[in-house]
């Protein structure tokens, strides 16, 4: 590794992204330029082998190098995305199988209860059982004012990022043992809300009451219960999210200078799941480029 490699500040893309906008969900084909899940760069050491993995959302961006990182350590993967996403699946899918471990590829919409169960049902059928639960997928939109939201689009992020999350996370707990874990994609946005995510907002605070709350529940049965809340994150999901003129300095007013990458966010995961991690839970961890929780 040279020096710019190990300089946080230049290891990646300093300056902002092109102006570019997708219809949701983002795709990672369309996404300039495409974002880095560790592809080439994530070494497992075997720190989640013969563990069974469930990713919602694990199709691209975050999920995608969490997969990845998870199949390269030994674990084998399950991922559930939309079908619009079948293509980003199959490349992660291809990505989970050259690292040795079974893929397994879910199409399920979560923001209906049956199919959050018959998701978790399907990953313990296939797998054999199930040992941890990455609740990461999640919808955004940037919105001009509370006063025009509609009513819709408001059921649609709730529905997505809160509904679901509860609906998986209450039909895997059964399934769960001790060694288990939880682990929820939060959002530096549950902190320092801004107006324009407003109600993605509400659903990532949410979210840590959600992690807190559950880590307390299930950790006398060994379970144990986290979040991670990125920061500006390159994924498909920013140029889906209708802000094309803010991309120019998107992540720029970090510490760091920069937005992050999927793949420097995977590696909290890891560890999250990992028997490393053992005396941890209702923690969430930060991936944000220097801003604070």
């Amino acid at each position: 590794m040279d020096d710019t490699d190990r300089n946080p500040v230049t290891r990646y893309r300093t300056e902002g992204f092109p102006r570019q906008e997708q219809e949701q969900p983002g795709l990672t084909s369309k996404t300039d330029p495409t974002p880095d899940h560790g592809e080439e760069s994530y070494v497992g050491s075997g720190r989640l082998a013969g563990m069974r993995a469930l990713i919602t959302g694990g199709d691209s961006g975050i999920g995608r190098a969490v997969a990845i990182a998870y199949a390269r350590e030994g674990a084998d993967v399950a991922i559930s995305y939309l079908e619009e996403e079948q293509g980003d699946a199959e490349d992660t899918a291809e990505w989970i199988e050259k690292a040795g471990s079974r893929a397994l590829l879910i199409p399920r919409d979560v923001r209906n209860e049956e199919e959050c169960t018959r998701l978790v049902e399907s990953v313990v059928d296939e797998l054999g059982g199930l040992d941890i639960l990455v609740l990461n997928a999640a919808y955004q939109e940037n919105r001009d004012g509370l006063e025009t939201i509609p009513t819709e689009e408001i059921q649609r992020v709730f529905d997505t990022n809160l509904f679901a999350p509860m609906w998986t996370a209450r039909a895997a707990i059964p399934r769960l043992s001790p060694g288990s874990s939880i682990i929820t994609t939060s959002s530096i946005q549950a902190f320092h809300p801004a107006p324009k995510l407003i109600d993605y907002a509400m659903t990532k605070a949410a979210q840590v009451a959600f992690t807190r709350a559950l880590a307390q529940e299930l950790g006398p049965r060994g379970i144990r219960v986290n979040a991670v809340a990125p920061g500006p994150i390159w994924t498909p999901l920013i140029p889906a999210t209708s802000w094309p003129d803010s991309l120019a300095d998107f992540g720029q007013d970090t510490p760091l200078g920069r937005a992050g990458q999927p793949a420097e966010v995977a590696p909290a995961y890891v560890f999250l799941a990992s028997p490393e991690a053992s005396y941890i839970s209702g923690a969430v961890v930060p991936v944000t480029g220097g801003k604070a929780l």
